[in-house]
């Protein structure tokens, strides 16, 4: 399964597994953008992304881990 940066919930459940240990309510859009082009299974344009995308990706994380 390949996720674009339209897959907010898709990469916040993998966020979740992936880095469950870091703090995802106070966290920089630079490592939340570098952690999500680490995610094996995205593949999408490294530069498509913006702050609109990154908050809700960050949101969606908030959720699941909730």
């Amino acid at each position: 399964m390949k996720l674009k940066w339209s897959d907010t919930v898709d990469i916040a459940i993998l966020l979740e597994e992936k880095h469950s240990e870091k703090d995802n309510v106070n966290l920089r859009f630079t490592d939340l953008h570098k952690w999500i082009l680490e995610l094996e299974e995205f593949d999408d344009d490294p530069e498509a992304s913006n702050e609109k995308i990154l908050e809700a990706i960050q949101m969606a994380w908030i959720d699941e881990r909730d």
